[in-house]
């Protein structure tokens, strides 16, 4: 029979996701609107979400944080190329936005000396294949295909070339050892369900020396630069922004990290989503028609958690089309170049009464389309 209780937010997109619980746009400080974002006012606020983001995640003495343009996506493209080519790379991927990084080191920058780590979605490549000492590219979580690494134990405290980590939908929800990455990226609309343009950059001091003792090659954009005669333009991590951001953007990461505090900090936003994944889990289990794309629960993602079904690709997207016309889940899709199946989001911001909710749809839709 057709379910009753519907999810108060029906919002589960893998991102932009659901805002935090209780979010009211109204309530954020809009003292900065209409500011410059140069003038004090707003360096304080940009200067805010560098330093609070260090303390929050609880990063090592030393490292540095920044906001720069484009999300993620800008973020991983200006430390790429600005860092890369000094030495041999390994790129690992396993979904489709890692793969998009090896297409870029290999066909835009053209980096000769590159070794592709790859498997299908669902699983991770051989992590002992890599060498440490080279620069290493990879996905922390797999955003399109519900697979992350378990741990960083694979790469080398001793290593020679740095760690690139494309984090965007591990960090905040994910245990992560930060003193085995040197360059962590990720975007302020995922996780903690931010307003999406921004990036945050974060260098280890390992990154730091590689950029001020190493010139690519190629010709660098101004939106990549982050050094000037031959030092860190440090101001971009005290505040200052390459280009301009939108304040109003910066304020909402404000009250998301506000947020974060005021529930517990990292350890119980990464116990939020992991509660989340235990009730699909719970679900999948007593349920023969539906499974998740990742068989190994050890590399199971608790953010992006992608499903497959007992049915042809028509039938899921009838599914998902009719969880959208009764208003139940938005956005659940699998990603365009994933198999066919369900993407779930499962991070903090998903109260999980709205998960619990939800279920009972799943089934109701996928026996509709049956």
């Amino acid at each position: 029979m057709q379910p009753t209780l519907k999810p108060a937010n029906p919002n589960f997109s893998s991102g932009p996701c659901a805002k935090r619980p209780g979010y009211d746009v109204s309530q954020l400080d809009l003292s900065v609107l209409g500011r410059s974002h140069r003038a004090t006012i707003g360096k304080k606020a940009l200067e805010r979400a560098c330093v609070d983001t260090a303390t929050i995640l609880g990063l090592p003495e030393g490292y540095r944080v920044a906001v720069v343009p484009a999300s993620d996506t800008g973020a991983m493209e200006m430390a790429m190329w600005s860092m890369l080519g000094e030495r041999p790379v390994d790129v690992l991927y396993w979904e489709s936005f890692g793969q998009g990084w090896a297409t870029d080191i290999i066909k835009q920058l053209k980096l000769n000396d590159v070794r592709v780590l790859s498997a299908d979605y669902g699983q991770l490549p051989d992590l002992t294949q890599v060498n440490s000492d080279h620069d290493v590219v990879f996905t922390w979580n797999g955003t399109t295909s519900g697979a992350k690494v378990p741990h960083a134990d694979w790469i080398a405290s001793d290593r020679q070339g740095l760690t690139f980590c494309d984090a965007t939908s591990a960090v905040f929800a994910q245990e992560m050892d930060w003193s085995k990455l040197d360059v962590i990226t990720y975007s302020w609309q995922k996780v903690l369900g931010g307003e999406g343009g921004h990036g945050m950059l974060i260098l280890s001091p390992r990154a730091v020396a590689r950029l001020e003792s190493y010139v690519p090659k190629w010709p660098m954009p101004k939106i990549f630069r982050m050094t000037s005669a031959g030092k860190l333009m440090e101001d971009l991590f005290q505040g200052a922004t390459i280009n301009t951001p939108s304040m109003l953007c910066v304020v909402d990461y404000l009250d998301a990290l506000d947020w974060v505090v005021s529930i517990g900090g990292v350890r119980e936003t990464i116990k939020r989503s992991q509660q989340n994944l235990a009730t699909l889990a719970d679900f999948v289990a007593n349920h023969d028609w539906i499974d998740f794309l990742v068989a190994d629960p050890a590399i199971r993602s608790n953010t992006s958690v992608c499903l497959s079904l007992q049915l042809s690709p028509d039938a899921v997207k009838a599914m998902i089309k009719l969880l959208e016309q009764h208003a139940v889940a938005y956005d659940i899709g699998a990603y365009r170049d994933a198999p066919a199946g369900l993407r779930i989001w499962c991070g903090a911001t998903i109260e999980n009464s709205n998960l619990r909710a939800l279920l009972p749809w799943l089934s109701w839709a996928y026996h509709q389309v049956k």
